[in-house]
């Protein structure tokens, strides 16, 4: 895992903190894939790459999932997507800062379907609270911090690696 570099997948149709997430992965000097079903504007900059991964319903997300592995970070608000990159083992964020872990993607993906058949049934649920400032600063902490934590991750296995080696 440590001579693969992290690499962010952005579910970017939706995504309102793509520009805090370029600002951060330059920070970090960490790639970016940028998913879109069809063009979408990013950055010039080399460790930013545009995906235009076709019109399909879920071909970004499919693009995404197939890709993400440990040590990745992927932000997306799409429940299912981010159960499946949570299984691959990446790191996944929404963009309001929640993490989707292993722990906590099952009971998401429950209430996502409970919500998805009351609507279906005539019920009003109403829809997700808006974006707000403070969510944008939640995701740039989260995002930040799930970087360090990768980089630790990294580093404490290539000693490891190092210190099992010479002996």
């Amino acid at each position: 895992m440590t001579d693969i570099p992290t690499r962010i997948y952005v579910d970017a149709d939706a995504c309102p903190v793509k520009d805090e997430i370029y600002r951060v992965a330059l920070r970090h000097g960490v790639p970016v894939s940028v998913v879109a079903g069809n063009f979408i504007r990013v950055p010039h900059d080399p460790l930013i790459e545009r995906i235009a991964a076709g019109a399909g319903m879920d071909a970004a997300d499919d693009w995404i999932a197939e890709r993400a592995k440990p040590g990745d970070v992927v932000v997306t608000s799409d429940i299912p997507m981010a159960s499946r990159c949570v299984k691959a083992g990446a790191d996944v964020i929404a963009p309001n800062g929640k993490p989707f872990t292993e722990e906590s993607i099952g009971m998401t993906l429950a209430v996502r379907n409970l919500m998805t058949d009351l609507r279906s049934a005539g019920e009003v649920t109403g829809g997700p609270r808006s974006f707000a400032p403070r969510d944008r600063s939640a995701f740039l902490s989260a995002l930040d911090q799930t970087l360090r934590r990768i980089q630790r991750r990294r580093a404490d296995q290539a000693a490891t690696s190092q210190n099992l080696n010479q002996g």
